[in-house]
């Protein structure tokens, strides 16, 4: 039989066994939002995968790449967007894409979006996801200073902050709510000046550390359910979109936090803690496996979670949080890599659907929120290949003037 076919039955199997078989599968029910089309969608087959762009890490590739897929997902969804998560992480990146880019049709996007929704996070008054949206409506607000974008999303967090903590479950008991909220406080401080939301924001996140992070792994469990849950290889479960949440949730909450912030320290540990065990488990193609750490097991490359890896690693080095020498060509690896899943039309495939663990899916899968992961790693790609450039352009003149 040849090898390809044999491949391709082996892929097959693994999907049906785990579909029908599979001990991480708990229940999830999706949320009527969560199920919505707009959301994304899964076709066997996505037409031709793109034959223009580059994968030269130049800022004009870069850019190519960018508008190609944040177009076609503005295309496809500018009339649906909503108050949910799934599209809270989409927004995010469209806000890099305006200004990286940068191109004005997705901050006039994003504004309308506002406008649609009032400035209001969604109806769940605690739940992160609901609150994920807050950090488009803050950026905003910092560019326009608009009181309409700013007092929703603050009367929220006021209100939720006075609430106790209840010792049996932390109020961000999943570790990809430290992408959704943890963000919105740091960007609160920034608004307000008000020391109080970073004091929040601190003892939170450390209890919700305390509870998931695996302190030699240097990794989170996606909630308490899967501490004790083993990979079919005996590994621990590490889901990628999980820990790609809470990396580029740390770079998102980093970005904000003063530099003499008392705890700053704690989490730039944490975040090269994590960014050196991820950069140990890139797959040979730059991206990573939906389980960490059983990656044979999964037969797609995962491009949500590779993509917030990217960024995030990617962010790392432009602030100097992260060694260049190391950390450049892992970002730039999962760029490549993702390029790879981008079809003609400006598809993004190889995301994994909505889900709390690692899964199956097929190449053509795209959704919303691994869409707002790409535009994110490619404006820190951006970043890195534009200050290449100014470096190779500086040294060249200063070569000249000898």
């Amino acid at each position: 039989m040849p090898s390809s076919r044999r491949s391709f039955l082996h892929c097959l199997s693994v999907a049906i066994i785990w579909c029908t078989d599979n001990p991480l599968l708990l229940g999830q029910k999706l949320t009527a939002q969560e199920s919505l089309p707009a959301v994304g969608d899964s076709p066997d087959n996505g037409g031709p995968l793109a034959t223009d762009l580059s994968t030269k890490i130049t800022p004009a590739a870069i850019r190519k790449a960018m508008e190609k897929v944040g177009t076609w997902e503005l295309n496809r969804t500018l009339t649906h967007f909503n108050d949910d998560w799934t599209f809270a992480a989409l927004y995010v990146g469209f806000m890099a894409a305006a200004k990286s880019i940068p191109d004005k049709k997705f901050e006039d996007a994003m504004m309308a979006m506002g406008r649609q929704l009032q400035w209001r996070p969604g109806p769940n008054p605690t739940h992160a996801d609901h609150q994920a949206v807050g950090q488009t409506y803050l950026e905003l607000y910092l560019q326009f200073h608009d009181s309409a974008m700013l007092q929703p999303i603050q009367r929220r967090f006021d209100a939720m902050m006075q609430r106790p903590d209840d010792p049996a479950k932390p109020l961000w008991w999943w570790c990809d709510a430290l992408f959704m909220a943890p963000p919105v406080c740091a960007l609160l401080f920034r608004a307000t000046g008000n020391k109080a939301y970073l004091s929040f924001l601190d003892r939170e996140w450390w209890i919700t550390s305390n509870a998931l992070y695996d302190p030699k792994e240097h990794l989170f469990y996606r909630d308490e359910r899967y501490l004790t849950k083993r990979e079919a290889n005996g590994q621990k479960v590490f889901w990628s979109r999980g820990n790609g949440w809470v990396i580029a949730g740390l770079a998102r909450v980093l970005q904000y936090l003063p530099i003499d912030w008392p705890t700053r320290a704690k989490y730039v540990t944490q975040f090269r803690q994590m960014a050196a065990r991820l950069a140990q488990l890139q797959g040979s193609d730059g991206l990573w496996r939906s389980g960490l750490l059983d990656p044979d097991a999964y037969a797609f490359p995962e491009v949500s979670g590779s993509g917030f890896i990217a960024y995030a690693i990617a962010w790392g080095v432009n602030e100097g949080l992260l060694d260049r020498a190391s950390y450049v060509p892992v970002a730039e690896h999962a760029w490549t890599g993702m390029l790879s899943h981008v079809y003609s039309d400006g598809r993004l495939g190889s995301i994994q659907p909505v889900g709390a663990a690692p899964g199956q899916f097929k190449p053509a899968s795209s959704y919303v929120y691994g869409v707002g992961a790409f535009l994110l790693a490619g404006s820190e790609l951006l970043r890195l290949a534009s200050s290449s450039s100014l470096g190779s352009k500086l040294l060249n003149e200063r070569r000249a003037e000898r």
